[in-house]
């Protein structure tokens, strides 16, 4: 959210991964390997998990798997844009499809979907501000979607008494 309030020619230093560049890679690697684990854990149920959400978790694992990549990688190359590209559509589908899941408040919308909002219209951000050269802003919108949208998210897909938490610590 921060990149809504910087200036256009907001400068910043090198494109090199910095610290926290490495701990949102690491945190998105544990939570990869966290919903692997609940997957396969939970493979007897599968059957009763409805479509939209085998599709949700989809998206979710492919961003997951991106993030460590075009977060430690080189910026900038052809890799990283294809990359990102497959990145940002994988995010905008899984905000997408997490409209249609509503097992918090069965029927109804519930308060996690306000960050499927706010990854629709940050998402496309990413890919205009990097079209753009405007490297601060993409970076800050990348870094705010990881932390908001793929971590924070994450973490509450985990208590026990959710689908994957169930299935990673039952």
């Amino acid at each position: 959210m921060a990149t809504l309030f910087m200036k256009a020619g907001t400068k910043i230093g090198s494109i090199a991964p910095n610290g926290y560049d490495k701990a949102l890679s690491g945190a998105a690697g544990l939570l990869l390997v966290a919903v692997i684990v609940a997957l396969a854990r939970g493979h007897a149920q599968w059957s009763q998990v409805p479509a939209i959400i085998w599709a949700h978790l989809l998206t979710v694992l492919i961003s997951l798997a991106l993030t460590p990549w075009m977060l430690l990688r080189p910026r900038g190359t052809p890799t990283h844009r294809l990359l990102g590209k497959i990145w940002v559509l994988a995010m905008v589908a899984t905000a997408a499809l997490s409209l249609f899941v509503k097992t918090i408040n069965p029927g109804h919308f519930s308060v996690i979907h306000l960050l499927s909002i706010f990854v629709l219209i940050m998402a496309p951000r990413v890919w205009l501000t990097a079209r753009a050269h405007q490297v601060a802003r993409h970076r800050a919108t990348v870094r705010g979607l990881v932390t908001a949208a793929l971590l924070i998210a994450g973490f509450f897909t985990l208590p026990p008494f959710r689908l994957l938490g169930g299935w990673l610590l039952g």
